[in-house]
């Protein structure tokens, strides 16, 4: 039998951090308009010309990504509060931030914009502390 070693945990929590981040992604309904635009235009450098957005069935859908993506952020969390080592802070921040500001309950909607602050706070300070060890 195989012997975990760091690298291999660290790969492990590198993937579902990774996997978190693009359900919560897909759950946002403006991002899941970008995609669809973007596939449009993509389709028509290609020759083929669709009319409405050909995405549009997941957006029923976004609450279960939403969902798996936080499900997936929790023992992320909790295996960097064990052990701090294992995981980048800006990579959880950057997480941290897309999950709170996609959030697609239909309760929510009237704080949405509270929560695209926040998350975009949690962004920014992340996407900040990225460039501030790159070019700082």
């Amino acid at each position: 039998m195989k012997k975990k070693t760091p690298g291999n945990k660290g790969k492990l929590l590198g993937f579902f951090s990774s996997l978190s981040g693009g359900l919560s992604v897909l759950g946002s309904w403006q991002v899941c308009h970008s995609l669809c635009l973007s596939f449009i235009a993509l389709l028509s450098v290609l020759g083929i010309a669709i009319a409405g957005m050909p995405l549009l069935f997941l957006n029923q859908y976004a609450t279960y990504f939403w969902s798996a993506a936080f499900l997936l952020l929790m023992p992320i969390l909790i295996m960097y509060w064990k052990n701090r080592r294992c995981m980048s802070v800006k990579l959880i921040l950057f997480n941290i931030g897309v999950v709170i500001a996609s959030i697609p309950f239909a309760q929510a909607q009237p704080y949405q914009i509270i929560f695209f602050v926040v998350g975009g706070a949690f962004v920014a300070s992340s996407a900040w502390m990225f460039l501030k060890s790159r070019f700082g």
